[in-house]
């Protein structure tokens, strides 16, 4: 009466939330570029697309890696609880082995019907405190990507920017882009003070 252990969803990784970025600025076109290693002028607001490095993004956008922490604590707490509940419900089921030849045939009978309720209802539960980890991560994913989403927005908005895409390393549709185009730092700085703002 082995139960498998807790399949939970877990925090997803930063390649699955790089994923969810590439259409914060291109209204879900996941048009993506890869930057250059030219050194050229600043980006100017005639230059009209910029791009957003998503790996450093989530590398150093604070909102994320808070988080991914709390995600991964609560993950953690879940998947002892489960492994709490079935160790006792083994022992239960080990006792039961170890006695079962001295009990009568009713009790016996009684025992094991009990024993498989109790299964049934662990199971379920692995199910449910699965579920529910999913559940919040994909709410969390969706403040996520509304929190990039409107500030980009702004942003874009703010320099006159027409388009901002999104590159990710092993993940790109271009094939060049000159590195005065990365804004990514300017974009990490301003999540950043927002996200600082918010906390207080």
């Amino acid at each position: 009466m082995k139960l498998s252990p807790l399949k939970s969803g877990g925090m997803a990784t930063a390649i699955a939330f790089a994923a969810l970025l590439a259409a914060c600025g291109n209204n879900g076109t996941k048009t993506e570029t890869s930057p250059s290693t030219s050194s050229s002028a600043a980006v100017t607001a005639e230059d009209k697309i910029v791009f957003v490095n998503s790996d450093t993004l989530l590398a150093k956008y604070e909102y994320f890696k808070d988080l991914r922490t709390k995600m991964e604590t609560k993950g953690k707490a879940a998947e002892n609880d489960l492994a709490a509940k079935t160790q006792a419900f083994q022992r239960e089921v080990q006792q039961y082995q170890q006695q079962q030849n001295t009990m009568a045939a009713d009790e016996r009978a009684a025992t094991e019907q009990r024993l498989s309720r109790k299964q049934q209802e662990l199971q379920v539960y692995q199910q449910n405190a699965g579920a529910a980890l999913q559940n919040e991560q994909a709410k969390e994913q969706e403040i996520l990507y509304d929190k990039v989403a409107d500030y980009l927005k702004e942003y874009a908005k703010g320099k006159g920017y027409k388009m901002v895409l999104t590159y990710a390393k092993g993940n790109s549709a271009i094939l060049f882009a000159d590195e005065s185009l990365d804004v990514t730092k300017e974009v990490v700085t301003g999540l950043n003070a927002g996200y600082a703002k918010d906390k207080k």
